[in-house]
This record gives C-alpha cells, sequence and structure tokens, in this order.
C-alpha cells in the first residue's frame, strides 16, 4: 500500500476537500474524458446526490461543479479570474471550454440537487452527463469524492484491483504493525521508511522542494488567518476571532499575565487562524481533508514557536510521519466526513499530527504509534454535524480542540516506552465500525446534531 505524502496533503481550495475540490477535480476528469470522444459536445449536465446534494452550496459544491466545467483545478485556483467567469457563465449560460469550444450549461437548470437517496457506493456522488445539439445524453459518468480531495468512478470504486498499477516501494506496510516490524528490522524511523518509499516515485529534489511548499503553504494560510477580520461568508454571520485572539495572548505574554495552560489557547488560535481561512474560501492543505485543515499546521507552528529545540529543517520529518499514519486511516478506514463523521477528518488529523509532534520530538517507532492512537481514540464517535452545511461551526474550534489533543496524546506516549493496551490497527478498524453504525444525520449532511440544534434568531 502506497499513498504519497503529496495525495495526503493537496494544495487547494476552502471550505471543503471533498465538497468543493473533489468536484472541481471530478468535472476537470470528465472534461479530459469528452476531449478524447470523436463526437461534438453541445450542452453539460450536472446532478449532485447525497451529502454533495444536502450540504453543497454551504461547501460551495454548486461554484466548484461550474468552475470544474470552466476548466479551473484547486492547485491553480485564480480568485479573481474565478469570479469573472462565474459571473459570465451565469449571464450567457455558456461555457467556453479549451478543447471543447462553447457549450451551453444553464447553472439554475443543469445543476440539480438530488435530495432524494444517496447513490449506491458512497455518500458524495455526481454524475456529469454531456449532450449533443439535439439534447441527447453522449457521455455520462459518475464521479465520487470520497475524501481529502481524492475522487473516483464508479468503475474504479466498484474495482478491487488498485486502478493504477504502482513501483513496489522498500516499506510497503498495509498496517501499523507491519510498519512497526519493518521499522524494527531496518532500524530506520517511520519518516527515513516513508521518504524510502517517496523516492521511488518523487526524484529526491522534487521531493524536498514539495514536501517544503507544503509547510509554507500552510505557514502562510495560519499568518493570513491571524491577520483576518470581519464576517466569514455564508449567512451564520460568525465572526472571525483569530486575530482578536492573538492580539489578546500578545498582550498577556509582554505583562506576564498568562497562566500556563494558555499555551492552549497558542495551539487552537493556530488551527481556527487555518479554519477561518478555509471557511472563507482561501488557499489551504488537505491535511487530511479541508475541514481538519488546521490541526496539524497548529501543532507544527506550536511546536517551532513555543519548544526549546525545534528547527524547520525537521519540518518534512513532521509531515512524512503524518503522511504515514494519514495513508494507513485512509487505507483501512476513512478520512471522509460523509463516510464515517468528523472521526474521519478531525481525528484522524488529530492522529497525523500526534505522530509528527512525537517523531520531531524522538519519539521511538512504538512511541509514535502509540502517540497516533491516543489521539485517535479520544475523537471515536465524533460526528460531522455542520450548521447550515457551512465549514463554520463546530468545524472552526474543532480544529483548535483536535490540535490541543494531538499535543497531549504526544506528550502521553512520550512518558511511556511505547507499549500500550489498544493497537492503532484496532482503533482504525473501530472507527470504521463506528462510522458504519453511525446514522447518516451525522454525516455531513446537516439533518442532526449542532445543525438541527440552533438559535432561533
Amino acid at each position: 500500500m502506497f499513498l504519497s505524502v503529496f495525495d495526503i496533503f493537496k494544495i487547494g481550495i476552502g471550505p471543503s476537500s471533498s465538497h468543493t475540490m473533489g468536484p472541481m477535480v471530478a468535472a476537470a476528469r470528465f472534461l479530459d474524458h469528452l476531449r478524447a470522444q470523436p463526437f461534438s459536445v453541445a450542452g453539460l449536465r450536472a446532478t449532485l446526490h447525497g451529502s454533495l446534494a444536502f450540504t453543497g452550496v454551504g461547501h460551495a459544491t454548486d461554484r466548484a461543479v461550474i468552475l470544474g466545467l470552466a476548466g479551473f483545478l484547486p492547485d491553480s485556483y485564480d480568485a479573481a479570474r474565478a469570479e469573472t467567469t462565474l459571473a459570465a457563465i451565469r449571464e450567457t449560460c455558456r461555457i467556453d471550454i479549451p478543447g471543447l469550444g462553447q457549450v451551453s450549461f444553464d447553472p439554475k437548470a443543469d445543476l440539480v440537487f438530488d435530495f432524494g437517496p444517496p447513490l449506491p457506493g458512497h455518500a458524495n456522488a455526481m454524475v456529469l452527463r454531456a449532450t449533443d445539439a439535439q439534447g441527447d445524453v453522449i457521455a455520462q459518468e459518475t464521479y465520487f469524492s470520497i475524501g481529502g480531495g481524492f475522487v473516483v468512478t464508479a468503475a474504479e470504486l466498484n474495482s478491487s484491483a488498485d486502478a493504477s498499477p504502482q513501483t513496489p516501494c522498500p516499506y510497503p506496510f498495509h498496517s501499523a504493525a507491519e510498519m512497526l516490524a519493518m521499522a524494527r528490522d531496518s532500524g530506520l524511523s517511520i519518516a527515513e521508511m516513508k521518504r524510502a518509499n517517496e523516492l521511488t516515485r518523487h526524484d529526491p529534489l522534487k521531493l524536498d522542494q514539495g514536501v517544503r511548499r507544503l509547510w509554507s503553504v500552510m505557514n502562510a494560510c495560519i499568518d493570513r488567518g491571524l491577520e483576518g477580520s470581519g464576517e466569514l461568508p455564508g449567512g451564520l454571520r460568525v465572526r472571525r476571532r483569530a486575530g482578536a485572539i492573538l492580539t489578546s495572548l500578545r498582550a498577556e505574554h509582554g505583562l506576564n499575565l498568562a497562566p500556563p495552560h494558555v499555551i492552549n489557547d497558542w495551539i487552537s488560535v493556530y488551527a481556527m487562524a487555518v479554519n477561518e481561512e478555509n471557511a472563507a474560501g482561501g488557499q489551504v492543505v488537505t491535511a487530511p481533508t479541508n475541514g481538519a485543515a488546521g490541526v496539524v499546521p497548529a501543532v507544527i507552528r506550536y511546536w517551532l514557536d513555543h519548544v526549546p529545540g525545534a528547527s524547520a529543517t525537521r519540518v518534512a520529518e513532521f509531515l512524512l510521519t503524518a503522511a504515514a499514519i494519514g495513508g494507513l486511516i485512509k487505507h483501512n478506514a476513512s478520512i471522509s466526513g460523509a463516510e464515517c463523521g468528523c472521526q474521519a477528518e478531525v481525528g484522524s488529523a488529530a492522529a497525523m499530527a500526534a505522530a509528527g509532534l512525537a517523531a520531531v520530538l524522538g519519539a521511538t517507532p512504538e512511541q509514535v504509534e502509540n502517540a497516533a492512537e491516543i489521539a485517535l481514540e479520544h475523537h471515536l464517535g465524533m460526528t460531522c454535524d455542520p450548521v447550515k452545511g457551512l465549514v463554520q461551526v463546530p468545524c472552526i474550534e474543532r480544529n483548535g480542540l483536535g490540535a490541543i489533543k494531538a499535543v497531549s496524546a504526544a506528550s502521553l506516549a512520550l512518558r511511556g516506552d511505547g507499549s500500550h493496551f489498544m493497537p492503532l490497527d484496532n482503533c482504525i478498524e473501530a472507527m470504521r465500525q463506528t462510522g458504519a453504525d453511525m446514522s447518516e444525520k451525522y454525516k455531513e449532511t446537516a439533518l442532526g446534531g449542532l445543525a438541527v440544534n440552533v438559535p432561533n434568531c
């Protein structure tokens, strides 16, 4: 099993990796499919199903689909050009697509939110269709956005074989138990094994540059969030708080007024800054999703700014370790809130961050695995219940608390020798089972939990 660090951590846009980035990527894939066909396309249609329909507007899924059909991609997104393009499409009901020419697309008629039963396979589904001049469907594909910006077709989802055969890697661990056994046999750290695996796919220089860019984008997102102010879009009138909290923390620090536990507020404010940027549709890095994008960056920033001896030269070790854990969770359970609730998003992110922090603090592989398990275990059962389908309440604060749990988990693990009662593999399986049993109301549909218990005013 191999998932690259660049699969787990993707540069993209808010507010959701599965509801914004995924649909945009799916639309781009559909365009590539159409370009390879011999027929002429006159029109396009899109239907959103399941969670993509129920919380699609709040997650900007409609915008993402339209922009994806217009050729936009998350990692090269230009916000100003996107607004101009959207306005033109809504006015003319036409999209000018490179390689396909002008096609008809009326957002009010051709983008349908289907609130019926979800399609079999996954809660996040969309069907894209191309039509000829008479309006007859000449091409159709079903896509599933399976979390973290990953997109598969119906055929790929149902295939038991890996859709993309991979070059063998030296440490192909499918479980935490295999990972620890390989670490013992090789004498390597988890990050060293992960790097060796990455080098079968990436040139060393490009790998290093890519990982540095990931942290650069994460860190810049924190800084933008700390400088932001005003209300977040979407109608809830939620105000950005990270900047004000930072001002308060700095004032207390200068006057020597802050009690020791205020470090939790520093950890939280870094995470909240990221997720306020995400809620505003800014550039973020999936870690492993947009809804949980604040946890890993917050823990790295906490380590760099508040822990003596921390060095930016070891951020790659943190991210490679975190990616190894995230890959195991995705492979054996899920990182999708629509599939397994927020335990799969913030819970996974906390496990990744705890593992990364433990690693750079000198943990053994066994202690790293223990840190990940502690963090994930204490998110089990967490629902995904965004108010009004927006990635704001409870998501922003939840990232702060996830980051605090990650730091605590790493600290507890470092107090032990790595031996513990509940293996990470069993905890991941418990998360998968819990997600399977969880009511659909609590899996990113905004039909239960906090989403339906809101003030009347």
